[in-house]
């Protein structure tokens, strides 16, 4: 007996198959999800660092050194910041201010003239 094609019902077969592979596939993408939150089964989240804020005036024996790595981490040490940079007089810097952050400004002698925090 030959099989008969029932256009009616040929679709709707393929439709309930491609409605439940996109269904799994959601289930699937909802489950890795769930685990980007930190708090699932994976390694512990890291508390955060403490706040390291700026005190420019404990930086201020630093005015007259030479601008050399160990002077900038023995600044940004001793000022308490968490980051210090190095900016030449009149050098354009980005403004936003950073409560963390020591700016050590130099001449163009490699002498530093100032600290500031920001």
């Amino acid at each position: 007996m030959p099989s008969r094609f029932i256009p009616s019902q040929q679709p709707r077969k393929a439709s309930r198959a491609a409605w439940a592979a996109a269904l799994g596939a959601l289930a699937l993408l909802a489950a890795g999800c769930a685990n980007m939150g930190g708090s699932g089964g994976g390694q512990p989240s890291q508390p955060p660092r403490p706040l390291q804020v700026c005190n420019a005036q404990a930086a201020q024996s630093f005015v007259g050194k030479s601008n050399t790595a160990a002077t900038v981490e023995a600044a940004r040490k001793k000022s308490g910041s968490y980051v210090a940079r190095v900016l030449g007089e009149n050098q354009p810097a980005t403004m936003e201010y950073n409560q963390e952050r020591l700016n050590l400004i130099v001449n163009s002698a490699g002498q530093i003239t100032a600290a500031r925090c920001g």
